[in-house]
């Protein structure tokens, strides 16, 4: 059976364009043409790009979208955020993205959800899980490679919300971080990696409300023939810096101790390679079905600025489905 690095240079040696799936851990590695995709009832838009035209459509004008979440005790999440705390503290992280699973009380299926929900980034998985999500990964245009880490969140609501964003010492903290850290895994792969627009603000949609987000771009220079390795190459920058923390191999350690379940797809990352450029996102934004309940995974960066009671409750804030 070809492995996941041989098909994926050969599809871009032959110019095939292919999705790409890859989880948390990098155990499940998984490639398809579109077609192939969508045989194994695996649909995906990026952008307007995607095998999903052709998805059956269902009535859902009148579908309730409140997900009625039963969000994981503040008991239970404490021990895990004074874990995560502790290491900070000895020195062993300096930023760690905590998540937790959310049970949802709804009798919405995950095709309804796929097909109602908007972001740029959308995934749905056979009958296992769906992603929508805002953050793009990786961008391979003309040889060039591109990241752009989002870190920092705030409720449009809020009075002031952009000032209070960009003002907030702990969210700079976290998202200089996550720029440091991109930018050396860029390095690993790339030449003349750079920062082109640091810290700006993003709209994203909240059903009917919208949140702010702040986003770095970074930009590199890949070597001429990175079709050869890409896959490989690839690799090398994984788990995603936004959603693991730094330093990563340590960090890592301390996440697979603090959190309650593995997280398997959740917070891999997905993309398509369409003929002539690569688009990939971080799988955020992700509802999946076990033993027949659905749950939401969410979380957010601890720093040593962290307060229990704000970071319990970002991962309220950020279960939702972006209706259209």
């Amino acid at each position: 059976m070809e492995n996941f690095e041989h098909k994926v240079t050969r599809f871009l040696q032959d110019g095939v364009p292919f999705l790409f799936i890859i989880d948390f851990d990098k155990t499940t590695k998984q490639v398809f043409t579109f077609e192939e995709a969508a045989n194994e009832n695996i649909f995906f838009n990026i952008k307007g790009n995607g095998n999903d035209g052709n998805l059956a459509s269902s009535s859902l004008e009148k579908l309730n979208f409140d997900l009625k979440p039963t969000l994981v005790s503040e008991e239970i999440y404490n021990e895990a955020f004074s874990t995560v705390k502790h290491e900070l503290k000895t020195g062993n992280s300096f930023l760690l993205n905590l998540t937790f699973p959310t049970a949802l009380d709804t009798p919405l299926e995950l095709k309804e959800i796929y097909q109602k929900a908007h972001a740029p980034y959308k995934l749905l998985y056979k009958d296992k899980f769906v992603v929508f999500s805002p953050e793009c990964y990786l961008k391979i245009k003309e040889d060039n490679i591109f990241s752009y880490p989002m870190k920092g969140t705030i409720n449009s609501n809020v009075p002031n919300a952009k000032e209070l964003l960009l003002s907030n010492k702990k969210e700079l903290y976290e998202h200089n971080t996550i720029v440091d850290l991109i930018r050396n895994d860029l390095s690993i792969i790339a030449k003349k990696v750079r920062v082109n627009k640091f810290r700006y603000v993003d709209k994203i949609k909240k059903g009917d409300q919208e949140l702010l987000q702040t986003s770095t771009e970074i930009q590199g220079e890949l070597p001429k023939h990175w079709k050869d390795e890409f896959a490989t190459l690839l690799l090398k920058t994984l788990p995603a810096g936004s959603i693991s923390g730094a330093p990563k191999k340590k960090t890592l350690e301390i996440i697979s101790k603090a959190e309650i379940t593995p997280r398997g797809f959740y917070t891999g990352i997905f993309g398509v390679f369409d003929g002539q450029q690569i688009d990939s996102a971080v799988s955020i934004r992700f509802i999946e079905k076990i033993n027949d309940t659905l749950f939401y995974k969410s979380g957010g960066g601890i720093t040593h600025l962290s307060e229990m009671e704000e970071e319990y409750h970002e991962l309220l804030e950020k279960i939702y489905v972006p209706i259209i």
